[in-house]
Formats: structure tokens, C-alpha cells, sequence
């Protein structure tokens, strides 16, 4: 069995890794705002359904980064207060 040092520098090496994620996910997140940006400014005016269906999807894809980033966060904390207990 590992000891208590062994568990939280294990916690402390897996809220590293997820923090990581978390620069990798928000760096994501702009990339798809650009992109739904882009495509707003090159099809503005435009009355074909599929691109409001288009736009859609890329705020879709924002909110569920999002999303992603809180459990993140949550399961970070939560990992950290079972640090402390030990």
C-alpha cells in the first residue's frame, strides 16, 4: 500500500495533468470562436438554413468545452481536498 506522501504526490502529479487539459481546452475553446467568427463574417447576409445550423454547432462546441472545463476544475478540487485530508 503507498504511503500518504506516495497518494498526494500521485494527486498532486494526475491535478498537474488536468491542469495541462485545461490550457489545452481553453486554447481549443478560442480556436473554435475564430472559427465561428470567421464563418459568421464570410457568410453574413447569408439566408441559407445549414449556416445558421453551421454557427449553431461551433457555439455548441464552445459550451460543451466549457462544460469540460468545470468538471475539470471540479474533479481538480475535489482531488485536492482529498489531498489535505491525508
Amino acid at each position: 500500500m503507498a504511503s500518504i506522501e506516495e497518494v498526494r504526490a500521485g494527486i498532486a502529479l494526475a491535478n498537474d495533468k488536468a491542469s495541462e487539459s485545461l490550457g489545452a481546452l481553453q486554447q481549443a475553446q478560442s480556436c473554435i470562436e475564430q472559427a465561428q467568427a470567421t464563418l459568421q463574417q464570410v457568410t453574413e447576409g447569408s439566408g441559407q438554413a445549414d449556416v445558421d445550423q453551421a454557427n449553431a454547432a461551433y457555439a455548441e462546441a464552445v459550451r460543451s468545452i466549457s462544460e469540460v472545463q468545470q468538471a475539470v476544475s471540479a474533479a481538480i478540487q475535489e482531488s485536492e481536498a482529498v489531498a489535505n485530508r491525508l
